[in-house]
């Protein structure tokens, strides 16, 4: 009885050892055939392996209409030739130039992607109406501090501040028509980074909150398993203003908005002198259509510390109105605050605004207070 006890034992034990081997077989063809650097590849666990493959199997999906039709038109093609004797040859040489001339476009198309990510000064994530990060552009270490390959396949409620799930929530809410419609997304969030100051990787313990302005619109796929999702571009606040120009004003405002500062750019941009703003609230400047705009803009500050206010009108002194776009962040104080331990008191909301358009309507005044002789009440 030992013997055959002690038998069993080894076959199942030669058993588990190749099941284990053939585990391994498949994990490691499995992760060879993601398009992934090797030197990332060999440091991949099991269930990263699984996570990134099914990442990359769902984007796939929502690429493969694209790609479906560029195929199908080229069998089209293929198959209304009439090949015989040397035409096969030339068909073949044909096939290989194309061949390298795809690989050419690739390539340049490789480098025109990197080279918007890097004027965007933001990364790409696509994510799934679960809220499932199908896919990030490489670069988002830069900004995040975690690569690609961590952040593929995870829930973006895991790295998103409790909160803003909420909100993530009703953006990721589509609608069968704003699928259809592509409808577009604009919002601001909170994020994990484990990037330091100095831009080193961190811990993600002791990962701090970033504020990230979205971007984008809803995607669909047309396949027997239709996928939609959103396509995002994503750009860390405060955005870096090294583009100021005589078509930008700095501001500075009371947490309720009123103006305590505004350089003298403000007046050969919308005619109002500095004197004039003070004391008074930016909303007296807003047109009335846009001001939930601006009331958006104003809560995500309060709660968020920064936000991008998305395009709204501004009304220009002696008539008319011009498109601008506020860049906004709450400056705290030294003093921290009584009511929450651990945070500062908001010192001020410092606002840096670009204007992007000229004078439109220059006869219509919709305020008393554009009047050229009159002033700010």
């Amino acid at each position: 009885m030992t013997a055959d006890k002690e038998k069993r034992r080894a076959i199942s034990r030669e058993a588990a050892r190749r099941r284990r081997r053939v585990e391994s077989e498949v994990f490691g063809d499995l992760s060879g055939l993601l398009p992934l650097q090797p030197s990332v590849r060999a440091h991949l666990d099991k269930p990263s392996v699984i996570r990134l493959t099914l990442s990359y199997i769902r984007m796939h999906t929502l690429l493969k209409g694209k790609t479906g039709i560029k195929a199908e038109a080229s069998h089209a093609v293929k198959c209304g030739q009439v090949v015989e004797g040397g035409e096969e040859r030339r068909e073949r040489d044909r096939g290989h130039d194309e061949e390298e001339e795809k690989e050419t476009e690739d390539l340049e198309a490789s480098e025109e992607t990197s080279m918007y990510l890097r004027i965007l000064e933001g990364f790409l994530m696509v994510v799934s109406t679960e809220g499932d990060m199908i896919y990030l552009s490489d670069n988002v270490s830069k900004y995040m501090g975690l690569t690609q390959t961590e952040l593929m396949g995870h829930n973006i409620f895991e790295f998103s501040h409790p909160c803003d799930h909420e909100e993530i929530r009703h953006n990721l809410r589509l609608t069968a028509e704003e699928v259809w419609c592509g409808a577009k997304r604009d919002f601001v969030m909170r994020i994990k980074s484990a990037q330091t100051h100095r831009g080193r990787s961190a811990n993600l313990k002791s990962a701090t909150w970033k504020v990230l302005h979205c971007q984008g619109q809803a995607k669909a796929c047309v396949a027997p398993s239709s996928v939609s999702c959103l396509l995002l571009t994503c750009q860390s606040l405060p955005l870096s203003h090294t583009l100021l120009s005589t078509h930008t004003f700095t501001s500075q405002h009371s947490m309720d908005m009123r103006f305590t500062y505004c350089d003298q750019r403000v007046t050969f941009l919308l005619g109002y002198s500095p004197e004039d703003l003070l004391g008074h609230s930016i909303y007296d400047l807003c047109h009335t259509l846009d001001t939930n705009c601006l009331a958006k803009n104003h809560l995500n500050l309060c709660l968020k510390s920064q936000s991008v206010s998305g395009q709204y009108r501004m009304l220009v002194r002696g008539g008319g109105y011009v498109w601008v776009e506020s860049h906004s962040a709450v400056i705290p104080s030294v003093r921290p605050s009584k009511s929450r331990p651990g945070a500062h008191q908001p010192l001020c909301i410092l606002c840096v605004t670009y204007v992007l358009s000229g004078v439109e309507e220059p006869s219509l005044k919709l305020s008393l207070d554009q009047h050229v002789h009159g002033c700010l009440s």
